[in-house]
């Protein structure tokens, strides 16, 4: 499975329709071409009352590739950033919470790019990577054409005791270190791949 968010809804690629079509509500469609599938894209784009769509084909991978190629692709990276108390690091960056992240600059690995954001965004240093997580995929338009991001993540961990200072050039407004107990409240103002991390995390009992 194969999840694209287009800002608080989603698109769903599979190759298991009929687990799908039970227990879930939305669009479903059967990929047949590229060209139909750039015209169904802009169809949900539009639509905004539909909430979900799934898009179904035996070979996940060639549906993969038919629905990437109708974006440009941008490469970003980010962290989930935890410190001696296990608290985590959020930022408040256009009226939502976020965890750190950016765009790949030239010539950058993922793991180099997730580093380098924290540290501009947040005004910390000697993080270090503990782990991978995963990548999230959301859309938006940029120049009138339609982007596909993709953010790859990174458990990260910080032993240090600089206090957090927001990169306000890149529209951060607010950040802390906070509790497992008060994720769920800020988390109630937040994006689906923010979400996603949290779950994938096991963090805050979210479900």
């Amino acid at each position: 499975m194969y999840k694209v968010f287009f800002n608080d809804r989603t698109v769903i690629l599979t190759d298991d329709f009929a687990k799908n079509f039970q227990v879930r509500y939305g669009l479903f469609y059967k990929y047949k071409d590229v060209e139909d599938l750039r015209e169904l894209i802009e169809f949900y784009s539009k639509l905004q009352l539909i909430r979900s769509l799934f898009i179904f084909s035996d070979d996940l991978d060639k549906l993969q590739d038919a629905f990437r190629s109708c974006f440009t692709p941008v490469n970003a990276a980010g962290g989930f950033v935890r410190n001696t108390k296990n608290e985590i690091l959020m930022i408040f960056r256009r009226g939502k919470w976020d965890l750190p992240k950016g765009k790949l600059n030239k010539n950058e690995d993922f793991k180099q790019a997730a580093l380098r954001e924290v540290e501009e965004e947040c005004g910390i240093h000697n993080i270090k990577i503990e782990r991978p997580l995963l990548s999230t995929y959301h859309t938006y338009t940029m120049n009138g054409r339609p982007v596909l991001k993709k953010t790859f993540w990174f458990d990260m961990y910080y032993a240090g005791d600089e206090p957090p200072e927001p990169q306000t050039e890149e529209d951060i407004t607010d950040i802390g270190w906070f509790t497992k107990d008060r994720i769920p409240t800020l988390l109630e103002n937040t994006y689906g791949a923010i979400l996603d991390v949290f779950r994938y995390t096991a963090i805050a009992n979210l479900t």
